[in-house]
């Protein structure tokens, strides 16, 4: 009994030590996000995405940068780009780009795992949307993508609002007093969809971390096999893994830490970070959204995309020899706490996401401003977000 919560307390330790570690991170990731939604026109994006060109892709890939880091969220805005007429891979590109290249994402891999994963993940999500456009233009399934588009949805989900403020230019939105209390209610809905993922994703990290020994993942990850049986084998495992244990977006992180202090390979790794995407409260998802075929589609394709795009950042990492050393092991870093620069910065940027928060609370969603007009944003948009 004894030895049982110490683990305990050891899982739970590793689970504040990963919050602790990355807190700033997101609150300033969350932040930078919640503005450019605010001022980022919406209604813009969707008419320049009506192609499936490489400029309406990398311009879709930039909204998605600049997006929610939610993969529910970014799921529900992929939807309504694609029912408003966006073809099919500038939409899709969205949605990995929204999922892989944010800002906080690759700060928190920095923070938990180092330099080499976060260029891992940020260069192989350019990697997974390559690959995906490829494979989708192999593919592309013209009755089932419009079915999609007209297909009925489920009712029920939580409503996610678009929130940009009036303004004829960027600036003039950046000037808009109402700018200030929108990049609040951005920053609040945010959090509020990204909370649970996050405490997930760190207590199965910590929990993982404590119960389950190394030895485990060195034999399921075929750590003595050869190369040319163990890289492919993780790449395909990786994604199933973070299919099983349903925990998406940034709240992966830990786990995928976890696994790699467990002697899984870099590319089984980053197979894993990608496959926040096919967790199957998401697959639920896109099947309200667009049907059962078109589901299976997504599933198929993506999960062949994060397998590729693993396998590519494996071999490039490999063969320039920037895999980090399997023997640094980040777990008793992760679990120091001091008067040092994580601190002051958990204390600068915990002060911001309080002032945010506060200034949400006064200005609730759906209220009126004071010149009378409903802040619903552009267009009231309203993207259902299935919470799975």
């Amino acid at each position: 009994m004894q030895e049982l919560v110490a683990k305990i307390e050891q899982a739970l330790l590793m689970a504040a030590g990963m919050a602790w570690q990355t807190g700033w991170t997101l609150v300033l990731g969350f932040a930078i996000s919640a503005l450019l939604q605010s001022v980022v026109s919406t209604d813009a994006m969707k008419r320049a995405l009506g192609r499936d060109g490489p400029k309406e892709v990398a311009l879709a890939s930039l909204a998605g940068m600049a997006s929610s880091s939610c993969s529910y969220a970014s799921a529900a805005i992929m939807r309504t780009l694609f029912k408003k007429g966006a073809a099919l891979i500038p939409s899709l590109a969205f949605l990995f780009a929204s999922t892989n290249l944010v800002l906080e994402l690759g700060i928190v891999l920095y923070l938990l795992m180092g330099w080499p994963f976060m260029v891992g993940e940020w260069v192989g999500g350019v990697v997974l949307i390559i690959v995906m456009a490829v494979l989708v233009r192999l593919t592309y399934p013209a009755r089932i993508a419009e079915g999609a588009r007209r297909h009925e949805e489920e009712a029920g989900g939580h409503q996610h609002m678009s929130m940009t403020v009036a303004g004829e230019t960027l600036g003039a939105r950046l000037r808009n007093p109402q700018t200030r209390i929108r990049v609040a209610q951005n920053f609040t809905m945010e959090w509020s969809m990204l909370w649970k993922d996050l405490a997930i994703g760190f207590l199965v990290g910590g929990f993982l971390s404590a119960f389950v020994p190394d030895a485990v993942w060195k034999s399921l990850f075929l750590t003595d096999a050869s190369p040319w049986l163990k890289v492919p084998a993780n790449a395909l495992l990786g994604p199933l893994i973070a299919v099983a244990t349903f925990v998406c977006s940034i709240g992966n992180v830990p786990l995928a830490a976890v696994l790699w202090a467990g002697g899984a390979s870099f590319g089984g790794v980053l197979a894993f970070l990608y496959a926040d995407l096919i967790v199957l409260p998401l697959l639920d998802t896109y099947r309200r959204y667009f049907g059962w075929r078109m589901a299976a589609y997504i599933a198929a394709v993506f999960y062949a995309t994060m397998v590729v795009a693993a396998l590519v950042m494996d071999l490039a990492f490999t063969g320039l020899g920037l895999v980090p050393d399997h023997g640094i092991d980040m777990r008793a870093q992760i679990t120091r706490f001091g008067l040092n620069y994580t601190f002051w910065l958990n204390l600068v940027f915990g002060a911001l996401g309080a002032y945010l928060w506060w200034v949400s609370r006064r200005h609730p969603m759906g209220h009126h401003d004071q010149g009378g007009h409903a802040r619903h944003g552009e267009g009231a948009h309203r993207h259902a977000h299935q919470e799975g």
